[in-house]
């Protein structure tokens, strides 16, 4: 059956049908090994993943395939609108090959190229030059649907609190605590630090004339209105963009580069082994590794910049970093080297900072995490301020004390989110990397649970007396009788 928009739900439900199929021939399901823990204060779950995004999704999908049921997810926003796709991004399709398979774990069925042709067919699938954003969305709220995942909206995460004994009190905006063994933070591309606005801004102007990209922006009204965009990366172009198609009448894009970013290093580090290897490297290499990919602004795709282009209110401004802003008469006015330009909004797009400091819910733990300034000692002239405040993870993404006392406050903490880019590179809020990521970090946490129990796992198993053989010797005679029949 093919709807009026030309989806085959029959051929979704045929795919679902075989996903169940391929699901059960590789073992899926099954009683959890890990042994429940009481406590007066309510249900203790042995995992709480925080955020329901890609990451999170496939994060309670991997561990369900280790046999840990026992899990959560909480995410802030309502159902279905999880992660960027609907709500800041502004791309029109995803910057990643279409060919990626980073959160199905091997398992055709779950690949979203098998949800793709399910409803539109091989020949759709051959037409796709790269991957809708809205359709990316739509691929995930049926993962999540289609995998039955736990998850819990509207429910944002206030703070961390460590109680002891491996276990941590979730406090939420609304609604009782939470308690777990382990806290995943799949909080994605901001969830390590905080979106950076410049000082020169944030100071100088007030709050409704200028907003981050990362932000809910009503460029509709400001339908005929002046704009410009600051920092020349992939998204000050799909701001562009998305602010033309909705009638702006000019965006400016600022970039202090004389020219336009080019190298993708993401596209490098996909085909030589750095998604998966890059963790093998050491300190001192990852340092380098990272300061060099740090040094290019992910330049847009070239169908984004040519949309952009083809505007005629489109205008770039290269060589041209803001030395000042300043309000008069209810605008921004913006000085460059060049010139003096007036605007009725400014969007910022100036990336992020990744510091457990910056997060609000780690406010209990922050100081006793481990930076990378406090386990590397960069050369004179070579140290790099945004990398040394990353934290410094452990190989399955888990935080790591600054300190030796610090440890058991800290055990059972992953931070599977943007901020493990210098410790584990491409992985946690990079689709290039989830593929290797996702089993690293669920064998961590899998392991974790496993040596906390294991005096009592080993103890059971010394005392295992279940008799699964149940012949006897010498045969008895009638049995004898029989076989000889």
């Amino acid at each position: 059956m093919t709807n009026a928009i030309g989806i085959n739900s029959a051929g979704l439900v045929a795919l679902e049908t075989e996903l169940s199929r391929q699901l059960a021939l590789t073992g899926f399901g099954g009683e959890d090994w890990t042994r429940r823990r009481e406590h007066p204060e309510g249900h203790v779950f042995d995992a709480v993943i925080v955020g329901g995004g890609q990451s999170g999704l496939a994060a309670a999908f991997g561990l369900a395939r280790e046999r840990v049921s026992n899990v959560l997810v909480i995410d802030e926003n309502p159902a279905g609108y999880e992660g960027p796709w609907d709500t800041y991004a502004r791309m029109v399709t995803l910057r990643t090959p279409k060919e990626l398979t980073p959160i199905d774990f091997g398992i055709p069925a779950l690949t979203y190229q098998a949800f793709w042709e399910a409803q539109h067919g091989r020949a759709g699938w051959e037409a796709v030059d790269k991957i809708a954003r809205g359709d990316w969305m739509a691929y995930l709220r049926w993962y999540r649907r289609v995998l039955d995942l736990p998850v819990r909206n509207d429910a944002k995460l206030t703070q961390i609190e460590p109680m002891g004994d491996s276990l941590f009190k979730l406090h939420l905006a609304v609604g009782e605590p939470l308690l777990a063994r382990k806290v995943v933070l799949a909080t994605g591309i901001q969830g390590g630090g905080e979106w950076h606005t410049p000082a020169m801004v944030s100071d100088a102007l007030p709050r409704h004339l200028y907003a981050h990209t990362s932000e809910p922006i009503d460029f509709a009204a400001l339908a005929g209105k002046k704009v410009a965009i600051l920092g020349g990366g992939a998204s000050a172009f799909d701001n562009a963009n998305a602010a033309l198609g909705l009638g702006v009448g000019e965006v400016h894009v600022f970039m202090r580069r004389k020219v336009l970013p080019r190298i993708n290093p993401i596209r490098f580090m996909e085909q030589v082994g750095f998604t998966g290897r890059f963790p093998a490297l050491s300190d001192a290499e990852k340092y380098q590794v990272m300061a060099a990919f740090l040094g290019h602004n992910q330049p847009p795709t070239n169908d984004t910049f040519n949309r952009a282009a083809a505007w005629p209110g489109f205008r770039l401004h290269l060589g041209a970093p803001w030395l000042g802003v300043e309000e008069r008469d209810g605008r921004a006015h913006v000085t460059t080297p060049q010139d003096v330009h007036e605007f009725d909004f400014l969007v910022l797009s100036t990336g992020l900072v990744s510091d457990p400091a910056l997060r609000p819910e780690l406010a209990l733990v922050a100081d006793k995490i481990a930076r990378w300034s406090d386990r590397v000692t960069s050369a004179e002239g070579e140290a790099n301020a945004l990398i040394d405040a990353h934290p410094y993870l452990g190989p399955s993404f888990e935080f790591q004390p600054r300190r030796p006392a610090d440890a058991a406050e800290l055990h059972g903490l992953f931070a599977f989110n943007y901020s493990a880019l210098i410790s584990l590179g491409l992985s946690a809020s990079a689709l290039s990397g989830l593929q290797r990521a996702l089993p690293r970090l669920v064998s961590g946490v899998a392991d974790q649970l496993f040596l906390d129990d294991r005096e009592i796992l080993i103890a059971d198993l010394i005392a295992y007396d279940e008799h699964e053989f149940l012949g006897e010797w010498p045969i008895p005679e009638a049995a004898r009788q029989v076989g000889a029949a």
